[in-house]
């Protein structure tokens, strides 16, 4: 991806947070943090996360890649830092107890509320698509089971959008597109004509699109009441939720997001999500999904043998997903984990699987749906290095 200039609107907030903020010992353009200060890294243990690696990710915030990041480390030795600006009209130091958009994150919360329904008898995982949901899919579709729509190989293919990127979908950001139109579109397009249910992973948001109409179908709930009452009430994740509706608000305390587009840095903290629904929408913390990962792994929201699907992938060349989690092998370890990308907001949540590591971030992202790679190695890599 080319280099794009620095436009004068950061140039002029960066220059002023850095005159305005002391330096000595901090990371960023931030105030000063305990965190990332010269004694917290050279007094931190040597069997916990890698510190200095962390506050060098952090240096430098804001710059052309991203306007803010809160980082937290767990497991064997523990860490929290943040650095960026808040909103660069004002300069004002990035919240860490932020709420954000955790976009793709949003899976694992789907999945999770599958697999208890699961657990209570209420739906088998090799029922299908066409026993929950009649009339969904038309005759064309061979059986789809909910595995199939966990792991990525139902064979469905990609729904509506409002705009395959940024750029496109910016102008349509207020407009609002249900999980019923979504659905639709890819059904009106049939079955994958190369792969049948079952063969090939394919990652994308159709399937748990359609995971949260069985959801509401099945309880006779909404998807925003159960994952409430299932998870975020009970986990103490007093901060997390969905969107009402088409709401394109993020309430409470949060960092604004920002994106390139037509060459110009423009704020895209203000967007309807409701189109990415059970796929996509939650806002959370980095708190309240460190949270999460603690109790998911520890079997403490899905029991086994349910919980077991999360780490499982199917014998399918080229498969790296099980149920929401993608399995990824860094420095000799295997990491299970899921990335999340909203314009303005890039969010990881990682650990491996004994939860000797953990880490969850939320990056203001100035390209969140480019390339998560690069994101990933500055602010996530560096939480396994030893």
């Amino acid at each position: 991806m080319p280099v794009r200039p620095l436009p004068a609107l950061l140039t002029s907030a960066l220059a002023l947070t850095l005159a305005a903020l002391p330096l000595a010992g901090t990371a960023s353009a931030r105030p000063a943090s305990s965190s990332c200060s010269a004694h917290a890294i050279e007094t931190a243990p040597t069997s916990g996360p890698d510190v200095k690696a962390l506050c060098a990710a952090l240096a430098g915030l804001p710059d052309k890649d991203a306007t803010a990041a809160l980082i937290r480390v767990g497991g064997k030795g523990s860490w929290h830092g943040a650095a960026g600006v808040r909103d660069l009209r004002t300069g004002a130091p990035a919240l860490e107890n932020a709420r954000f958009r955790a976009g793709s994150t949003t899976k694992i919360v789907t999945a999770a509320i599958v697999l208890q329904l699961a657990a209570e008898g209420r739906i088998s995982l090799d029922g299908t698509v066409q026993r929950y949901l009649p009339g969904l899919l038309t005759k064309d579709f061979a059986p789809i089971t909910v595995r199939q729509l966990l792991n990525f190989t139902s064979g469905l293919q990609p729904g509506a959008s409002l705009g395959e990127d940024v750029d496109d979908g910016y102008p349509h950001r207020f407009e609002t597109l249900t999980p019923e139109e979504v659905v639709a579109a890819s059904v009106a397009k049939g079955p994958d004509p190369d792969h049948a249910p079952g063969t090939h992973q394919r990652y994308g948001n159709i399937h748990y699109t359609v995971l949260g109409l069985l959801i509401e179908k099945v309880t006779g709930d909404s998807l925003a009441q159960q994952a409430a009452v299932r998870i975020f009430r009970p986990l103490g994740m007093r901060h997390t939720s969905f969107p009402a509706g088409p709401d394109p608000r993020i309430h409470g305390p949060h960092n604004r997001g920002y994106d390139w587009i037509d060459g110009k840095l423009v704020d895209v903290t203000e967007w309807n999500m409701s189109d990415r629904f059970a796929a996509g929408d939650m806002i959370s913390t980095t708190a309240d999904l460190e949270r999460l990962v603690f109790a998911l792994f520890r079997g403490q929201v899905v029991p086994e043998p349910q919980l077991a699907e999360m780490f499982t992938v199917p014998d399918i060349e080229g498969a790296t997903m099980g149920a929401a989690l993608e399995r990824f092998e860094l420095g000799g370890r295997e990491i299970w984990g899921k990335t999340g990308a909203r314009p303005g907001y890039h969010t990881v949540i990682a650990a491996t699987r004994d939860l000797s590591r953990t880490v969850v971030y939320s990056v203001n992202s100035t390209d969140a749906k480019g390339d998560g790679l690069a994101i990933a190695q500055r602010f996530a890599f560096p939480a396994f290095n030893r």
